[in-house]
């Protein structure tokens, strides 16, 4: 049995999984997005898959060194710090990932 204590995207408690992971983005309203990004930081013990720095603070230092083209993501990108990753293609999510961390996996992975 998993012992590890489940948070959310703030670091709080994080409530009992709901969705069967992964879903088609599109498919499920805004408030349901937050749900399924909280279920995944819960899910991924509240660390960022991609920096492997906690999700309820900054990504990376690392992160910060790479350029990002601000014409390439829509307005308001970085308004809240963690994001649903979802493949572009199949539409699946992936995981939660921090908005830098998201931009970076878009910008230079074509994620």
């Amino acid at each position: 049995m998993n012992q590890h204590k489940q948070h959310n995207a703030k670091g709080e408690s994080a409530p009992p999984t709901k969705y069967d992971l992964p879903i088609l983005y599109r498919s499920v309203s805004p408030a349901q997005r937050r749900e399924v990004r909280d279920q995944y930081v819960a899910e991924q013990g509240g660390d960022c898959p991609f920096c492997y720095c906690a999700l309820s603070g900054p990504p990376e230092p690392v992160t910060q060194t790479l350029h990002l083209d601000p014409e390439r993501l829509p307005p308001g990108f970085f308004r809240h710090p963690v994001h649903l990753h979802h493949d572009h293609e199949t539409g699946l999510t992936i995981s939660a990932v921090h908005a830098r961390c998201n931009a970076i996996l878009f910008q230079y992975f074509g994620q």
